[in-house]
């Protein structure tokens, strides 16, 4: 199951979007060579289209790959909690989990609840009189993934320019946002995946440019998606990320703390900062439906890790079946048969 581009090819979002595809092709191909019979959804904005699938199939369980579409991106919580609601088992974190994640001051609030660290913040729903948070501060879309709304313009230094995005962020996604301290340091993205224990993967470090003018070190999204573009060319990648044995003992510890916290399964990516000066650590964000397309994202953490991507797949597939109950449209197709 996944979600059906709807976006045309010129449109900033394009690429985000069709990459699905990828991982569709990959995921498929991998299955069926280990004959399993699959069949591919791929769901725009009616959710008749799944509970019809659902009740034509009766399927043994659901890869889900659906991430929402443009017009209605919260349909990627809601096509999960149809699947729960049907009693069909499916692959990656639960229904209530996406919901806990998506809402990053929501979720931010939990971190603090549970000691986790992460950067000081506030959520802005207007225009703001002043601002304890000390600057440069950055500011995202509250309920967006995969960069969506985050620039070198997301980064400001001053109350007017903190006003000036958030009014931005309003009329441009028509949600809330999020501002945060900003974290001068490193940036790096760990996984978990359960394989079925709780494993813990070596991280991806972000390598930033050090001599662009008026640049901010963040990862924009022209820089994970736009090809060509000049933060896309000059971000590069470290896949196998080293830390003081200390320092990524203590991380791993809360990485594993926020997976239970949101309540994450199969596999979820975390978002970290390290502090320049004193190497102190921020959670930034839980990721509970990040792309694990063969040659990116979730996939080089696995390398790093020496876990085959076929293995990883498989696992899906055997925790989904582990948690697998009788679909209640198969319980209807029998009793209708009964009857």
């Amino acid at each position: 199951m996944y979600n059906e581009p709807l976006l045309p090819e010129s449109h900033p979002d394009y690429i985000s979007e069709v990459e699905v595809l990828d991982t569709v092709e990959a995921v498929g191909d991998l299955l069926q060579q280990h004959h399993y019979q699959v069949e591919s959804l791929g769901l725009t904005n009616d959710p008749q289209e799944l509970i019809q699938t659902i009740r034509r199939f009766a399927p043994d369980g659901v890869i889900n790959l659906y991430e929402g579409t443009p017009t209605h991106p919260g349909s990627e919580l809601y096509a999960a909690g149809l699947l729960e609601w049907l009693g069909v088992s499916y692959t990656g974190c639960p229904f209530q989990c996406l919901v806990l994640a998506r809402n990053k001051p929501l979720a931010k609030r939990l971190f603090v609840s549970e000691g986790l660290p992460t950067p000081a913040f506030l959520f802005a729903e207007g225009p703001l009189a002043r601002c304890d948070l000390a600057f440069p501060v950055i500011v995202k879309p509250a309920l967006q993934d995969a960069s969506l709304g985050v620039d070198q313009q997301s980064v400001v230094t001053s109350l007017e320019q903190l006003n000036q995005r958030i009014a931005y962020v309003l009329k441009e996604f028509d949600q809330p946002c999020l501002v945060e301290e900003f974290i001068f340091g490193r940036e790096l993205t760990y996984a978990i995946v359960e394989m079925p224990d709780l494993r813990f993967l070596p991280a991806t470090e972000a390598i930033f440019p050090q001599d662009l003018p008026g640049y901010w070190p963040i990862l924009t999204y022209d820089a994970k998606w736009t090809r060509g573009s000049r933060e896309f060319e000059a971000t590069d990648y470290h896949f196998h990320a080293q830390l003081p044995p200390e320092l990524e003992s203590r991380i791993a510890e809360y990485s594993r703390r926020a997976f239970r916290l949101l309540g994450c399964r199969d596999y979820a990516r975390m978002d970290w900062r390290i502090r320049a000066g004193d190497d102190a650590p921020f959670l930034l964000e839980v990721n509970p439906n990040p792309d694990f397309a063969p040659d990116r994202a979730l996939s080089n953490n696995l390398w790093a890790a020496n876990i085959a991507y076929d293995d990883f797949v498989l696992q899906l597939v055997r925790n989904m079946l582990n948690r697998r109950q009788t679909p209640l449209t198969q319980r209807y197709r029998l009793d209708q048969l009964a009857g």
